[in-house]
Parts: structure tokens; sequence; C-alpha cells
């Protein structure tokens, strides 16, 4: 199985005057999975495979990503939508060289960081001491992160309504994680910054806040990439738009225009 390549390098693409970020050539991803053929529940599948040992095992596919092609840009800010299965947080996993390409390729020109809202943070630890293991994660300095410490604690908004940041997260509801988890990768100037879903957990004012960022990162010369089921989110915060289904790229072009087929589309 051949691995999504992740390089510095772009492939000669044109004379178009943008800068390329992310190159996806005629991708597909396929997850392989092992066990029994037949729909067994998951005990008598183990019990099969423990004395099966030896001999062939079933092999199930399911081809997440099916010949996908596009190129982003510094400085765009690209939506992901598609029903539940389609193929965005596959996609996102790939580019940021998570999953291994079964044909095809993913150039990348920088350094891909990813976000969602089950990114690992740590539930036992504080708040606090999540922002230092999160901003080392991501690269920064300890000095950087003692610089932006405060912002992140107040751009989350966790500590409104009590000093939350001293507790261990596992006292924090789903929204407040996410929010500290947006926090801390937004803290950062990113090449490439993919988020999944993180918008879609705040109140008004941090979507207001977060959208605000994304852009300020997109004047940083960065690109962004959005997946949300949130139409307004993507309308707020996004330019173009990849439109996936069954695996597919079934369109890809400005915001309004996508948005109007998807529209259409999900209202049959």
């Amino acid at each position: 199985m051949a691995v999504a390549e992740q390089t510095r390098q772009t492939p000669e693409v044109s004379a178009d005057p943008r800068v390329p970020t992310v190159i996806a050539e005629d991708l597909h991803i396929v997850y392989r999975v092992n066990g029994a053929r037949r729909g067994r529940g998951s005990a008598t599948a183990a019990l099969s495979r423990m004395f099966r040992r030896g001999r062939e095992r079933g092999e199930r596919t399911v081809h997440a990503v099916r010949g996908v092609n596009f190129t982003a840009y510094r400085g765009e800010a690209i939506g992901l939508i598609g029903s539940n299965g389609s193929g965005k947080s596959t996609l996102l996993r790939a580019i940021a060289g998570l999953l291994p390409a079964e044909s095809g390729r993913v150039y990348t020109d920088g350094q891909p960081s990813l976000l969602g809202v089950n990114a690992a943070l740590m539930n036992d630890l504080t708040g606090e001491r999540n922002v230092v293991l999160g901003g080392l994660a991501m690269g920064m300095t300890p000095e950087q992160i003692r610089e932006r410490f405060q912002s992140i604690v107040d751009f989350s908004g966790i500590n409104e309504k009590g000093d939350f940041i001293t507790l261990p997260m596992r006292t924090y509801s789903s929204g407040m994680s996410a929010r500290l988890r947006f926090s801390i990768a937004a803290a950062k100037d990113h090449d490439v910054l993919m988020i999944d879903e993180a918008l879609a957990t705040g109140d008004h004012r941090f979507r207001k806040r977060s959208e605000r960022r994304i852009r300020q990162l997109r004047k940083e010369a960065g690109t962004v990439f959005l997946v949300s089921h949130n139409n307004k989110s993507i309308r707020d915060t996004c330019d173009r738009v990849l439109w996936l289904e069954h695996g597919e790229l079934r369109m890809d072009g400005p915001t309004e225009d996508v948005l109007a087929e998807y529209e259409k589309f999900t209202s049959k």
C-alpha cells in the first residue's frame, strides 16, 4: 500500500501566480477491516478469529475517498461539506499525513495541522497544563506559550463563569473542551490548518471570535480547511467549498454556488 506523500516540494502546476499549499492528485483512501465477512456480533466475531488462527480471515474494504483532485492556495479558507460518511474527515486526515493512500498523492507546502473536536488532550490534567502540552505539541516554545497563555484562556471563554482553567479537563463540558482545543490551535500561525467541526460546539460569541481568527490566519499567509454541517459557518468563514459525496468530489467552487447546489440536494 502506498503512503500518502507529504513533501514540502510541490509538482509543477501552472503559471497561476497564487502559491499552492495542498495538491491532491487522484487520491484514493481505502480502509481494510479484518474480521468475519458475515454480519455477526462483535463478541462472536472475536471468538471466531481466535479459533481460526492460521486460516484466512474475512476482510471488508471501505473505499472512503475516490479519485479526489484539487489544489488549495495560500490565503484561502475552504469549506468541506457532504453527508455523514462522505469522506470529509478522512480527506483531512490524509492531508495531515495520518492515513495512507491506496493510490494517488497528497503534496503539502508547509506543516499541516489537524484540529478536531476529539483531538487528544489529557482529561486528568488541568486546562492550564493542557495549554502548555498542546502548545509544545504544535511546536511553540515555552516562552511563546507563556506570552500567549492568557490570550488562549480569554479566547476560549472557559473562565467566564469560574476558574475552570485550573480544574481537570474531565470536569469540562464537551463545548468547553472543544473551545479550549480550538483556542490552543488558533494561538499559532499555521501553514495549513484543518478544523473538523470545532466551530459547531461554541456559542454565538465564540463562533464570531473563531471566524475572525480564521480570517486573520488567512491574511497571515495560511490556508484553512473547515469541515462543518453548519452552512452558516461555512458562508461566514469560507470563500471556496469542496463538496464530497460517497468519497467523490462532487463540486468545487465559490461558496455560494456550491452551497446552493448542496442545499437543493439535501432538500430532496
